[in-house]
């Protein structure tokens, strides 16, 4: 028999979904859509992954460390202590975790072998799938 884990985990964060901006995202690039919608993480990670792809890894490092510190705050507010899952399933989810997995690549990128490392165990403490999807 496989052992169980008996310490309680916190529910997982789902944040809400912003049709708005996904659907401004879908249409348009990702320059205009944090023009209208700063707050939306998934725009920035495709920013940042952009950015990687064009070796600009500066940029995308600060693409990638402003759509992390937006989803941080939108977890937040919806109700996350600062650990627990997030899961990957739930599609509003993606631009954070994005977001976080970009910084972990842009962090690598420019030195920083440190954040890198912590920002790729927060993505696969947050959700394995995530990570397994994102590398």
């Amino acid at each position: 028999m496989a052992p169980q884990n008996l310490m309680s985990q916190p529910p997982a964060t789902l944040l809400p979904e912003d049709a708005e901006a996904r659907k401004y995202l879908d249409g348009h690039s990702p320059e205009d859509t944090v023009r209208h919608f700063p707050w939306f993480c998934a725009a920035w990670a495709r920013l940042a992954k952009n950015a990687m792809e064009a070796e600009d890894d500066v940029t995308a490092y600060a693409f990638a460390r402003t759509g992390y510190h937006r989803g941080l705050d939108q977890l937040r507010r919806s109700g996350w202590k600062g650990h627990g899952p997030i899961p990957w399933e739930h599609k509003p989810n993606r631009g954070f975790l994005k977001s976080l997995y970009q910084l972990s690549r842009a962090a690598a990128s420019i030195g920083e072998a440190d954040e890198a490392a912590r920002c790729a165990q927060f993505l696969r403490d947050s959700d394995p799938a995530a990570a397994d999807a994102l590398t």
